[in-house]
């Protein structure tokens, strides 16, 4: 679907990186333009990354006709996460959590997943399939991977993405969700625009009692136009360099950029607060009948 690599080096975006720029401006500017390194990585990050790379190298199997055993999927993980997070400093673990805790959740919360995997006839197209999508209505390119693409019985493609979370998503939010979205429209306008699309997310849930769910779902031309100009305006805000900081975003507790955001919004506000302690000058205000009245000394 077009070479990544080209694209990278020139103006574009990623779905993730308009969701970061929608769940706050602020982020997306420390992490992508001004690129400062994160104060920690948290443990939610880098376990569903090793999660992650489980599942893929899962499929990629499956593509070459190979179905892995629970224990090989577990031992995979295993690896993974000792690579990522043994002796790790970098990561910042919850409260309750830590590197053995988490190696028993994953292996928990995998086997939960492969005795719930549906069995089926599915062709795997793609595992980590790279897209370029290429818009006149688009100003810039966006591109990205989408982590499984299948081709079920009936030929349908099914595009899936992989999620690990602490928590069950709702059906609204699947519904919304913008990265499905992004992913239906490249398939489109990339070889698949006269097939059925069915869109699917794989949950992986981390809770007490480990879940997996499945949530299809699909997008009308409607929402696609709709993610469309959302992407638009997100392009607009970064060009006129609005990046507004969303402190009450629920990602602000656990976020490595907490201090660097706290700088920025504090800037200056000690003078600010000195100036404010001052004596009120004389105003001049418009009463609500369009009459002008003096305020002396801040008295109304």
């Amino acid at each position: 679907m077009n070479d990544l690599a080209y694209y990278k080096l020139r103006p574009h975006l990623s779905a993730s990186s308009v969701n970061d720029y929608i769940d706050c401006g602020l982020l997306y500017r420390l992490s992508r333009i001004d690129r400062i390194p994160p104060e920690f990585k948290t443990d939610a990050l880098e376990f569903g990354s090793t999660i992650h790379f489980v599942l893929t190298g899962f499929y990629k199997e499956k593509k070459l006709g190979n179905r892995l055993l629970l224990k090989d999927i577990q031992e995979s993980f295993e690896g993974f996460w000792k690579e990522m997070a043994q002796d790790n400093p970098e990561i910042r673990y919850s409260e309750g959590e830590d590197f053995d805790t988490l190696l028993k959740k994953g292996r928990e919360l995998l086997a939960v997943w492969h005795s719930k995997l549906p069995e089926n006839d599915f062709r795997v197209i793609g595992v980590e399939e790279p897209f370029v999508l290429i818009r006149r209505d688009l100003s810039v390119p966006i591109i990205g991977y989408i982590d499984l693409l299948e081709e079920d019985e009936a030929g349908t493609i099914v595009v899936t993405d992989f999620k690990t979370s602490g928590r069950s998503y709702s059906a609204d939010e699947v519904n919304k969700n913008l990265q499905l979205t992004i992913y239906q429209i490249s398939i489109r306008e990339n070889g698949f625009r006269n097939r059925e699309i069915l869109l699917k997310l794989d949950c992986l849930v981390k809770t007490k009692t480990p879940k997996f769910e499945q949530f299809y779902t699909s997008r009308s031309e409607i929402e696609e136009r709709r993610t469309i100009k959302k992407v638009q305006e997100v392009w607009r805000g970064m060009k006129e360099g609005i990046f507004i900081p969303n402190d009450g975003h629920w990602r602000c507790q656990n976020c490595g950029y907490k201090k660097k955001c706290d700088e920025f919004l504090e800037d200056g506000l000690a003078e600010d607060c000195n100036h404010s302690n001052r004596p009120a000058q004389n105003l001049t205000l418009s009463g609500g009948n369009g009459e002008r009245k003096k305020v002396e000394s801040g008295k109304p």
